[in-house]
């Protein structure tokens, strides 16, 4: 049974910083690329960051050089930097692993 865990949410103010976390157990994580995407209130779900086995990132144009997605394969965890946080990037962050499986979402929320 895949378990997802994601961490870090939290609010903060425009211009600040927050770093999401998510542990993954039940699947040989190392070999499964992983990904965030995030959902804003009313909004459909959107593609954030992507990071390949071999830990090279794939961004969405709204983030490009402000989030920064990495990997570590012995704590089986992915990460997502988020910098220069804007009140736009307000939404419920989720975690996913190919091929398929989703975490429950951790809430950011970017406000003055």
């Amino acid at each position: 049974q895949v378990q997802i865990e994601e961490s870090g949410g939290g609010s903060v103010q425009p211009g600040g910083s927050l770093r999401l976390s998510c542990v993954i157990r039940g699947i040989t994580f190392s070999v499964h690329p992983t990904s965030w995407f995030r959902q804003a209130p009313g909004k459909s779900r959107e593609f954030v960051a992507a990071v390949t086995t071999a830990g090279s990132g794939d961004y969405a144009d709204s983030v490009k050089g402000r989030f920064t997605i990495s990997r570590d394969n012995a704590l089986n965890t992915v990460y997502l930097q988020m910098n220069d946080l804007k009140p736009e990037d307000t939404a419920v962050y989720y975690c996913y692993i190919d091929p398929g499986f989703w975490g429950q979402g951790t809430q950011v929320t970017v406000s003055s």
